[in-house]
């Protein structure tokens, strides 16, 4: 059994990617009759109480992917057009904690959000249009164009898919969570070329 903060990966029924939960959280689905059906590993053993009558005591086990019943979010992250919010966390992760400028990886302390085109020359604070900066690259950089600082990005923004974004978000992904995101991301996305060199 793994330790009680290893997430658990949520689907619809569909087995479409939906959140990580913890453990209360897992038990919470199953107590409310939500599972649909299970896969992967088994991640923990969770006791309850006794029967009265039949003295034997509750035991529910939890697997790393759960899937639930009457999520009406799934149709909207499912849509073409749904953008996932952007955060500092995500962005990071998005761009495996290196300065798109200089290809030093950092700690999250010693990165930034940079806009390629700066908000003062128009850019919106939007995927495509921000990379993970190295504070010293950022203050280099500044108001300007990457080329008008003499710089020049090492990869180029992309908006992750909502399956993207859910393993962006992830903590101490297990192997079989690994495998089931994969299959929902796009063929060409830019994480599986990332995820084959780090393997």
């Amino acid at each position: 059994m793994y330790a009680l903060n290893q997430q658990v990966l949520r689907t619809d029924a569909s087995g479409m990617p939906l959140e990580w939960i913890d453990f209360k959280e897992a038990v919470r689905v199953y107590h409310l009759g939500q599972v649909a059906y299970t896969c992967g590993v088994a991640l923990y053993e969770i006791r309850g109480g006794y029967n009265a009558i039949t003295g034997r005591r509750s035991v529910l086990e939890i697997s790393s992917i759960v899937a639930t019943h009457g999520d009406s979010h799934a149709v909207l992250k499912a849509r073409a057009h749904y953008v996932p919010p952007l955060n500092n966390q995500t962005l990071f992760s998005r761009d495996a904690h290196l300065c798109m400028y200089c290809g030093e990886q950092f700690s999250s302390r010693g990165l930034s959000r940079d806009h390629v085109i700066p908000l003062s020359a128009g850019g919106t604070d939007t995927w495509n249009n921000v990379v993970t900066a190295c504070k010293r690259c950022n203050n280099h950089k500044a108001g300007r164009l990457p080329e008008q600082a003499g710089l020049e990005l090492i990869a180029v923004p992309f908006t992750p898919t909502h399956a993207e974004y859910i393993f962006l978000q992830g903590k101490r992904i297990l192997a079989d969570q690994m495998e089931f995101l994969l299959a929902h991301f796009p063929r060409h996305s830019p994480l599986h070329k990332r995820l084959s060199r780090a393997a």
